[in-house]
């Protein structure tokens, strides 16, 4: 049987650096977007992440053999940029930043599911079915409400935030069986790839030419999502996904949510309503079961008692 993958603590602690470089994207996104349109800012970060790395992997990899073919590139940056960017993007213009950060949280759930039936690594145990049930009651908690209203824009925007989670999941599993690349040239390469795509769509849906020029505070939100939360955030991702798989990396998607929320309550003034904490909970408890760790620690200190 092959083994499962496991957390390093070198990789909890990669973990805990990219949950911030993409807590802080959901806040840098929202000062952004008061006067950029969302396709148009999903374009201009992977352009500029785009820009800022593959000089790096030229350098550092020039003259090496790619041991991936060109449309896993494009593959992963429509899974992983091009589609969940445009998707947060616009749904963060309907509801808050905070809100976003937890739906965008389901994605170790679904990364469970997808795992077990396209990797022999990275399987579902019945503590992880306890997990994925208490993350899923987490979800109903945070968008049950709404669901029983009409089905206007912020219910629609929380499905945007819904499907932009699956799409890193299946981003994230199928760019597995190249874990041998680099995980520098992975991210170049994707967001290269993610580029070209957005730079036509932007183009055809908002006619970027014909907007305003953005103030300071918008360029510079909109250069530290390039480089910090989405350069240097893939360089990880994709170091962390060759080393613990699919599942393992996805947890960063819970983690995100505290900066999100510290940013989001502290410096755009927006609050949750006591659903939206209940649900963080059920889903907290869904990642703790999935992990492991925290259960078993637990189990060792009342055996200790």
């Amino acid at each position: 049987m092959p083994l499962r993958l496991s957390m390093s603590t070198s990789d909890w602690l990669l973990l805990i650096v990219l949950s911030v470089l993409w807590g802080s994207a959901f806040y840098l996104a929202r000062i952004a977007l008061d006067e950029i349109p969302p396709l148009t800012l999903a374009a201009i970060r992977v352009g500029i992440a785009a820009l800022t790395l593959a000089p790096m992997a030229f350098w550092l990899y020039r003259g090496a053999r790619l041991t991936a073919p060109w449309h896993a590139f494009v593959a992963v940056g429509i899974l992983n940029n091009a589609l969940p960017f445009s998707l947060i993007f616009w749904g963060q213009l309907h509801i808050p930043s905070g809100l976003a950060s937890v739906l965008i949280a389901t994605t170790p759930f679904f990364t469970l599911v997808v795992s077990h039936f396209a990797t022999a690594d990275d399987r579902i145990t019945p503590q992880r079915v306890v997990g994925l049930a208490a993350g899923l009651i987490g979800v109903a908690l945070m968008v049950g409400p709404d669901m029983l209203r009409v089905l206007d824009v912020n219910v629609a925007a929380q499905f945007a935030c819904l499907i932009a989670a699956l799409s890193y999941t299946l981003g994230g599993v199928y760019w597995r069986r190249y874990r041998s690349v680099p995980p520098i040239t992975a991210s170049a390469g994707a967001l290269a790839s993610s580029t070209l795509i957005m730079i036509v769509v932007a183009a055809t849906f908002e006619r970027p030419w014909t907007i305003a020029w953005p103030s300071m505070a918008a360029v510079g939100a909109t250069l530290a999502l390039g480089i910090f939360a989405t350069a240097f955030g893939y360089i990880i991702f994709f170091r962390v996904l060759a080393r613990a798989g699919a599942t393992n990396v996805m947890l960063v998607s819970f983690l995100i949510p505290v900066t999100a929320i510290l940013l989001g309550t502290v410096l755009l003034g927006e609050r949750f309503s006591p659903n939206h904490f209940a649900g963080m909970v059920a889903i907290a408890i869904g990642l703790a079961a999935i992990d492991g760790r925290p259960l078993r620690a637990l189990a060792a200190y009342v055996r200790s008692r």
